[in-house]
């Protein structure tokens, strides 16, 4: 290992970020790289917003130039193409990166296999995706909104399902404020009868509650055949649809197929509960890339990102001086359904399981949260 170790981290989202905060706060005072397309952090979990104009894209972008500066870190624009030569090093599309230690953090990708899938919007995707949504359901006199999830069938707790629902509630409160609900149907459609079960049974029963008590239709447990232009097809039959929100499963990135990491069954970066890629030395990984050791409701969050990024930082800061890399990380699902109006928390552990119900002031904490989360990244 050189005189002053390299550490290379492959992303700057959630969990990369998270990451470099650790390491420089527990003293690691080596060399990072981070590699990614862009030094900009989207704050995904706001994207619920902007339908409604509470946020704009541009509220949502924030620079890193000065967070980098601030921690010491070298930015590399550039796309990951491959992992070779055990983990020690990393093709990019600027050419190849060294390092002694590696931190896989670049996210997954959303699987697009399903046929017709260019005719529904995936919001998460980023604020053009969201801004999309809002310019067609501004534009919408009359018709239906059909809002759904799917999951990887190869790794079924590859999943977001969460901002869909608040996508969903979002919209009818939206409506409603508009004087447009009565011209516009909304309509949930999943192939599980009980969709949102990592949520929890209380959770998936409020929610389930709230699309009847707001007039919601649901299309629930039939598997999704395809997408027409006006059309959700699904094997318990068809229903139009003027706008079409939809959120694909979960899968690892498409250069692992050339990489020399391990894959799970799902396509993700396999991992330990200490976030080390098995059978490699100095290779972790966090976040949405990896697939971890846990209970099946784990979620595929930012927050669990960044437990799983705090605890290879740890484990990365031991390795550098020798000692064993022992930390592990808290499978820990917390959220606010947001309503636009107000929310609803659900927290769960492997102890707890808690849903709270519909709270107006939920949706202020949940405003106050991003600004807090967000300040450690922003100004100078």
């Amino acid at each position: 290992m050189a005189a002053l170790p390299r550490i290379v981290i492959l992303g700057s989202g959630f969990a990369a970020l998270t990451a470099i905060r650790e390491l420089r706060r527990s003293g690691v005072s080596a060399d990072i790289t981070v590699v990614s397309p862009s030094d900009e952090l989207t704050y995904l979990p706001s994207l619920i917003w902007i339908p409604a104009g509470l946020r704009r894209g541009e509220d949502l972008k924030i620079p890193l130039a000065g967070f980098f500066s601030r921690h010491r870190v070298r930015h590399l624009k550039a796309r990951v193409e491959a992992v070779a030569d055990g983990g020690r090093r990393v093709e990019t599309s600027a050419g190849p990166v060294a390092n002694d230690v590696l931190l896989i953090a670049t996210g997954g990708r959303y699987i697009r296999k399903l046929p017709g899938i260019e005719h529904a919007i995936i919001p998460c995707e980023g604020i053009a995706a969201a801004e999309a949504v809002r310019d067609r359901l501004a534009a919408l006199s009359s018709g239906t909104v059909a809002v759904g999830f799917g999951a990887n069938p190869a790794e079924p707790s590859a999943v977001r399902g969460g901002p869909m629902f608040e996508f969903l509630f979002g919209m009818d409160t939206l409506l409603r404020r508009q004087g447009r609900r009565e011209q516009i149907d909304l309509v949930f459609f999943n192939p599980s009868a009980q969709p949102g079960q990592r949520l929890g049974p209380k959770a998936v029963s409020r929610l389930l509650t709230q699309m009847e008590q707001r007039g919601i239709a649901t299309r629930l447990g039939h598997k999704i055949v395809r997408f027409e232009p006006d059309k959700v097809v699904t094997e318990g039959g068809a229903f139009s649809a003027d706008l079409i929100l939809f959120m694909p499963g979960l899968t690892g990135p498409a250069w692992l197929a050339t990489s020399c990491l391990p894959t799970s069954a799902g396509g993700f970066v396999a991992a330990q509960e200490t976030c080390v890629v098995p059978g490699l030395d100095r290779v972790y990984v966090a976040g949405d890339a990896g697939s971890f050791p846990g209970p099946d409701w784990m979620p595929k969050q930012a927050h669990q990102a960044d437990l799983q990024a705090a605890a290879a930082a740890r484990n990365m800061a031991a390795e550098l001086v020798g000692k064993p890399a022992t930390a592990v990380f808290k499978p820990e699902l917390i959220c606010i359904v947001d309503t636009l109006d107000a929310g609803m928390l659900v927290f769960r552990d492997p102890k707890r399981n808690l849903a709270l119900p519909r709270l107006k002031p939920l949706h202020a904490v949940k405003r106050m949260f991003e600004a807090h989360y967000l300040k450690a990244y922003r100004g100078a």
